[in-house]
C-alpha cells in the first residue's frame, strides 16, 4: 500500500512539473509575441527607406517573426495550436502595416521614395501589322473591275476533273493538259473521278456558267497550284484574278477596251500595251497581253527577260465548246475571258525581283508595306 502511494505521488509530481514547464514556455512565448506586436504598432515609417528596413526587421528571412517561428518547435504539442494562432496574428498585423505603407509610397517603395505610378498615363504603343503586298494588289485589281460593273465570285480549291479540265475544252489525253503540271489528290480508278488542287480559277467560271444566270460579268480571285520548280520567277502555288463577260453581241473589241482600262488604272496612263496571238484551249481567238516594263523603264532586266516587255495576262473569246459544255447557247451568246497572276502584278507594282519573297513571311520584307 505504501509503495502504491509513493508511486502516485511521484506521478503527480512529474505531471505538476510538466504543467509548470508548459505554462512557463507558453508564458515566455506569449510575452515575446506581445513584445513584437507592440514594436510593430510603435514602429515609425515616414519614407520608403524606413519601410524597407521595417520589412527586413520583422518580415525578412532573418527577421523577428521568422525567429519566433523557429522557436515553435520547442512548444509542447498540447499548446502548438494556441501558440500558432498568436503567431499568425502577429504576422498578419505586420504584413497589413507593410502593405498599407507600400501602397502609400508606390510600387518602388523598396528602392527609392518615388511617387506612385500614374496608371492613367498612355502605355507603349502596340505594333501594328501590315497588309500583305499580295492582298494589296489583289484588292486593287478587284476594285478596278468593280468600277465597271464586275462582281466577285469564289469557288473551291479542290476540284474535280470536269470543272478543272473537261468543261474547259480539255478532254482526257488532250495535249494541252501538259501545259499545267497538276497536283492530283486521288485517282479515278479508286473513286470514279480525278480530284486535284485547281490549276486555275477558270473552274469557278465553269461553276458560274453552269448556273445559267445570264448575262455574266464577274471576276474570280483565288489561290491556284501547279507542280512547278520554285525559282525567282515561278512557284508551286500562286494567285490569280480571272474574269468573264458573257452576253449577246460581245466582241474582241470589248475585251481589248476592258483590259486597256484595267492597265491604265493599275499602272498609269503612260504604260504601253501590246497584244500577241496565242493559244488556249478554252478561248478562240486567244492572245497574250504585254505591258512595258517600268522596273527597268523598258531597258531590259531579269523581270522582263531583257526584252522591255512583261506578259501580264492571257485572254480571248470564250470557245463555243465551253459555252455548249455549260449549257449556254453558243449561237446566241458570246463572251470573253482573261486570267492574270497576282504575284507578277505585285512584283511590277512594287519593284520586287524575286517571287519567293512573297511567301517567305520575312517580317523585314513585309514591314515595308505598312
Amino acid at each position: 500500500m505504501s509503495l502504491h502511494c509513493n508511486r502516485n505521488r511521484i506521478l503527480i509530481t512529474l505531471y505538476t512539473i510538466h504543467i509548470y514547464y508548459i505554462c512557463t514556455r507558453m508564458s515566455s512565448l506569449q510575452q515575446l509575441i506581445d513584445k513584437n506586436k507592440a514594436e510593430v504598432e510603435a514602429y515609425l515609417i515616414s519614407k520608403a527607406e524606413e519601410l524597407e528596413q521595417y520589412r527586413i526587421e520583422f518580415l525578412g528571412t532573418k527577421g523577428k517573426i521568422k525567429d519566433i517561428m523557429g522557436a515553435m518547435k520547442d512548444v509542447p504539442k498540447e499548446m502548438k495550436r494556441e501558440a500558432g494562432l498568436m503567431l499568425n496574428e502577429l504576422k498578419q498585423k505586420a504584413e497589413e502595416k507593410y502593405e498599407a505603407y507600400k501602397e502609400k509610397f508606390g510600387d518602388n517603395s523598396n528602392k527609392n521614395n518615388t511617387p506612385k505610378t500614374d496608371n492613367s498615363l498612355p502605355g507603349l504603343p502596340s505594333g501594328i501589322g501590315a497588309r500583305h503586298p499580295l492582298s494589296l494588289t489583289m484588292n486593287k485589281m478587284i476594285n478596278v473591275f468593280e468600277k465597271i460593273g464586275f462582281t466577285v465570285a469564289e469557288g473551291p480549291e479542290i476540284e474535280d476533273d470536269w470543272h478543272n479540265f473537261n468543261a474547259l475544252n480539255l478532254p482526257e489525253n488532250h495535249p494541252a493538259r501538259d501545259m499545267q503540271d497538276t497536283f492530283y489528290i486521288n485517282s479515278k480508278a479508286q473513286h470514279g473521278a480525278d480530284w486535284m488542287l485547281r490549276t486555275h480559277t477558270s473552274s469557278v467560271q465553269v461553276r458560274v456558267m453552269e448556273e445559267g444566270k445570264l448575262p455574266i460579268r464577274q471576276v474570280f480571285p483565288g489561290r491556284v497550284y501547279r507542280n512547278e520548280t520554285i525559282s525567282a520567277r515561278a512557284h508551286c502555288f500562286f494567285h490569280q484574278v480571272e474574269g468573264l463577260y458573257i452576253d449577246e453581241g460581245v466582241s474582241f473589241a470589248d475585251l481589248k477596251q476592258t483590259l486597256y482600262y484595267f492597265v491604265q488604272e493599275m499602272f498609269g496612263k503612260d504604260v504601253k500595251v501590246r497584244f500577241r496571238p496565242s493559244y488556249f484551249p478554252f478561248t478562240e481567238p486567244s492572245a497574250e497581253m504585254d505591258v512595258s516594263c517600268f522596273i527597268c523603264d523598258s531597258k531590259g532586266c531579269s523581270v522582263c527577260k531583257h526584252t522591255g516587255w512583261v506578259e501580264i495576262l492571257g485572254c480571248g473569246m470564250v470557245h463555243p465548246n465551253v459555252l455548249d459544255n455549260c449549257k449556254i447557247d453558243s449561237k446566241k451568246y458570246t463572251g470573253f475571258a482573261w486570267g492574270m497572276g497576282v504575284e507578277r502584278m505585285t512584283m511590277m507594282l512594287y519593284g520586287i525581283k524575286d517571287i519567293r519573297l512573297l511567301s517567305e513571311n520575312d517580317v523585314r520584307f513585309l514591314e515595308q508595306f505598312k
